[in-house]
């Protein structure tokens, strides 16, 4: 699921500051037991990923950094292949369209994430859209906590 995300006009520390702030609250706002524990933020080595700020923000919020090494995006491959669906099924698809400022850009941004997240199938989970494969993962898991006292 994409739960943190930031449409502005300049790519700077502030843009995935922001972003991070927003993919916590949307977490901590819908799992009133949400921990960061155990989860890696992965990201390439542009210079706002690997600024002071934004790995403090990473440590403030328990997250790992993970960044690949220049020229490599496996690590961070599904977030590569995410993104270029975003262009290809949102920003470029229409090529004769132009954009006419961010806000236009946000509000599209936000209806895609919306489609995304809730309907779009994915062949990787199942053919189901990630909220249901989501929601699936953690039934399964609860179901087995109560059944073992851990999870398996």
């Amino acid at each position: 699921m994409i739960i943190g995300w930031m449409v502005t006009t300049v790519m700077d520390i502030r843009m995935v500051l922001m972003a991070l702030e927003h993919a916590l609250f949307a977490r901590r706002r819908t799992k009133m037991n949400f921990t960061s524990s155990g989860i890696v933020h992965h990201s390439h080595a542009g210079a706002q990923y690997t600024s002071l700020a934004f790995t403090d923000a990473l440590v403030e919020a328990g997250l790992q950094g993970s960044i690949g090494s220049v020229g490599d995006a496996l690590d961070n491959a599904m977030m590569e292949s995410t993104i270029g669906l975003y262009k290809t099924e949102l920003i470029d698809f229409d090529p004769s369209r132009t954009w006419r400022d961010a806000k236009e850009v946000e509000t599209e941004t936000a209806s895609w994430i919306y489609w995304y997240n809730n309907q779009r199938l994915h062949s990787s989970i199942n053919d189901v859209p990630p909220i249901e494969y989501e929601q699936d993962y953690e039934e399964l898991n609860t179901i087995q906590q109560a059944q073992y006292g851990f999870y398996p």
